[in-house]
């Protein structure tokens, strides 16, 4: 991987653990009423993905995808305003933090519905090959997706199509508070494409070199009309489920296991491999953080400054009259 990347891979990772860190911040002033799904500690895998697409590629997520969104380069001044109900954002105010969309750069929206983004993310490619462009749509999903038909059904068809679609896995071990342990009885989610002819790969999902490196050889696959990859990146989130808080704030789950995860935070390692290859120095490095910093204040600045949305918007886009 070029040195150009890796430092490009660190950027969007920084980037997307500040935001996250500044919600973090503001959301006991309770001015943000949207309910918030935290992706610090799963950075790699936002940025790994991202970072190997094109930007007319097309990314489905979950209630979980901040992370994806500003990988993705999506607008962080209306993302923010949408975490604050206000008509200037990314869904109007209506969505919050699970239903983000920035269409321009190949957001095509989040769902909070447990592996509803999958079916999306195959008709998008469906799409893609009718028109035989050279288009790719990513589904990114949680392990708890895996629990759901949908998943199969999905796989089914892209194989059958031969599409151009990645399913990742963003295995974190947990559905909410049940371990994968207590839903599956066999630990191998890469493999369960198999039954279809789909390829799977198993990587370290905080290592944003190896999920950039796994999603680059499935695009390109795609992309030669060679049909869908499945891969399962191995993570951990920091914070609980919901909210800002983390696990071990609410004594969940064991303190043995979540010190263990903590010790591999995929920010801190590639920073650590960056510096001691000369990539990344401590000047530059600064440098980076305050420009970031610089631009997540402005982006909350705007969202607070915003005005409420009219009453009389309540039901537009929403009900058909």
């Amino acid at each position: 991987m070029k040195n150009k990347e890796s430092l490009e891979l660190f950027e969007t990772m920084l980037r997307i653990r500040r935001f996250e860190e500044k919600i973090c911040a503001l959301y006991p002033e309770q001015e943000m009423r949207t309910p918030v799904h935290l992706s610090i500690g799963q950075e790699a895998v936002s940025a790994g993905v991202c970072l190997a697409l094109k930007k007319a590629d097309r990314v489905f997520g979950t209630h979980r995808s901040h992370g994806l969104y500003i990988a993705k380069r999506g607008n962080l001044k209306e993302l923010a305003a949408e975490l604050y109900g206000k008509k200037q954002g990314c869904s109007k105010g209506k969505g919050g933090s699970m239903h983000i969309i920035d269409s321009g750069k190949g957001v095509s929206g989040t769902t909070a519905i447990v592996g509803g983004n999958i079916p999306l993310a195959v008709g998008a490619a469906l799409s893609f090959s009718m028109k035989a462009s050279k288009e790719v749509a990513c589904a990114v999903f949680g392990d708890g997706a895996v629990d759901e038909g949908v998943f199969f059904e999905s796989m089914n068809f892209a194989a059958l199509k031969k599409l151009p679609v990645l399913f990742v896995c963003e295995n974190n071990f947990y559905a909410v508070h049940s371990h994968i342990s207590q839903r599956q009885p066999v630990d191998n989610i890469y493999k369960r494409g198999e039954c279809f002819g789909i390829s799977g790969v198993r990587v370290d999902g905080n290592d944003a070199e190896l999920v950039r490196s796994a999603c680059c050889h499935a695009v390109k696959k795609a992309r030669k009309g060679e049909g869908p990859s499945l891969i399962e990146c191995r993570t951990y989130r920091h914070k609980t489920h919901v909210g800002p808080e983390s696990d071990a704030e609410l004594d969940f789950p064991p303190q043995k296991y979540l010190k263990e995860w903590l010790v591999l935070d995929p920010v801190v390692i590639l920073r650590k491999r960056l510096l001691a290859a000369g990539i990344l120095t401590a000047k530059k490095e600064k440098e980076i953080t305050r420009s970031i910093d610089n631009e997540i204040e402005s982006a909350f600045d705007y969202a607070k400054k915003c005005p409420p949305a009219p009453e009389k918007d309540l039901l537009s886009d929403v009900v058909d009259e």
